[in-house]
């Protein structure tokens, strides 16, 4: 019973005006706004909201710096209503040291009073943070924000304490205090002697390493260059429309088998300077016309553009068969050495 009679005489006060504290700080009633959350329709038909009204009060309405001061809102509201406070996020000129919620039914109206005890870092005339509350009802799912009130915060200190000299000793609101650490250095110094550890340890895995190469002894020059005249023939470049490529080829393998059976640099020769140098060697077997032939037909068409059938490109590939099976000779095998202590006449 207690609890009722108190509870209409807070709705009386309400409907006559702004109330008082015991301290004589009046409440002033504040225009709250809607953020999100509609009113959703229930068959057909939007759903009603209640009305309701929120006053909000700052006692003391001066507060010093750095010292509690309390702020009180009071929503009244139908039974079915509930509010509930979204914890304010973290504010730069202000902290909230405790809050508190209490709730009053009556028969038909209910009073839910928020509480913040809060203390502020700045001087002058400051605004309170918006509040931002969840109201719930049958049917009812909202957001709605209430505007801060003003609150004057004064220095502790009096009016004259610049001339006693102790302005030095008054609140300040916080600063940031760089602190020497050398803890980013050391881990900069770790993390580049795990980079330095990991290169030389990859650099130790690719390492060159010895390896034992089979040399696979050098075929006989017969056998190279017919090889070599296989291969090209093969090819088939003439029938491709690249006879020039063609003589080059066969250029430098006939040159390459002349320079290395005659013991001579034939492939950095001009054409005169290849047949001049065979006329001062013994070539026994060498085809000289033909090969003058060959030489001539292939500069033609290497240097001077000339065009050249696929017979004469065969009859060349041809010169080239002949001339290794009437120039080339074995070399003579190595006679074994005879031991030091052998019997039988000695060379010396």
């Amino acid at each position: 019973m207690r609890r009722l009679l108190v509870l209409a005489l807070l709705l009386g006060l309400s409907a006559c005006g702004p109330r008082s504290a015991a301290d004589g700080t009046p409440s002033q009633p504040l225009q709250a706004q809607v953020l999100d959350g509609g009113v959703p329709a229930a068959g057909g038909e939007p759903v009603k909201v209640e009305p309701w009204n929120v006053k909000g009060r700052v006692f003391p309405p001066q507060a010093r710096i750095g010292e509690p001061f309390t702020y009180e809102l009071t929503l009244t509201h139908s039974k079915d209503q509930r509010f509930e406070l979204v914890p304010p996020k973290e504010l730069e000129q202000f902290e909230v040291l405790e809050q508190s919620r209490q709730r009053l039914d009556s028969a038909d109206r209910s009073v839910t009073t928020f509480s913040l005890k809060m203390s502020a870092f700045e001087i002058g005339q400051l605004t309170l943070p918006d509040l931002v509350f969840e109201l719930t009802a049958p049917g009812v799912n909202q957001t709605v924000s209430v505007p801060g009130m003003q609150v004057e915060v004064v220095a502790t200190l009096p009016k004259d304490a610049d001339e006693q000299g102790a302005s030095l000793f008054d609140f300040q609101p916080p600063t940031e205090v760089p602190i020497r650490s050398w803890r980013l250095v050391y881990v900069l110094l770790g993390l580049i002697a795990l980079g330095l550890i990991g290169w030389a340890v990859v650099k130790w895995l690719r390492r060159p390493r010895p390896q034992v190469v089979a040399v696979k002894p050098l075929a006989p020059l017969n056998v190279r260059t017919l090889e070599a005249l296989d291969k090209l023939k093969s090819e088939d470049l003439p029938a491709k429309g690249r006879e020039k490529d063609f003589y080059f080829r066969l250029s430098e393998i006939i040159r390459g088998y002349l320079g290395e059976r005659y013991g001579f640099e034939a492939l950095e020769c001009t054409s005169s300077e290849l047949l001049a140098s065979l006329r001062k060697l013994r070539t026994p077997g060498l085809p000289e016309e033909q090969l003058m032939r060959f030489v001539s037909e292939s500069d033609m068409v290497k240097y001077a553009k000339a065009e050249a059938s696929a017979e004469s490109c065969a009859k060349s590939i041809a010169f080239g068969y002949e001339l290794v099976e009437k120039t080339y000779v074995p070399p003579a095998p190595a006679s074994p050495t005879p031991p030091p202590n052998a019997p039988g006449p000695r060379v010396s």
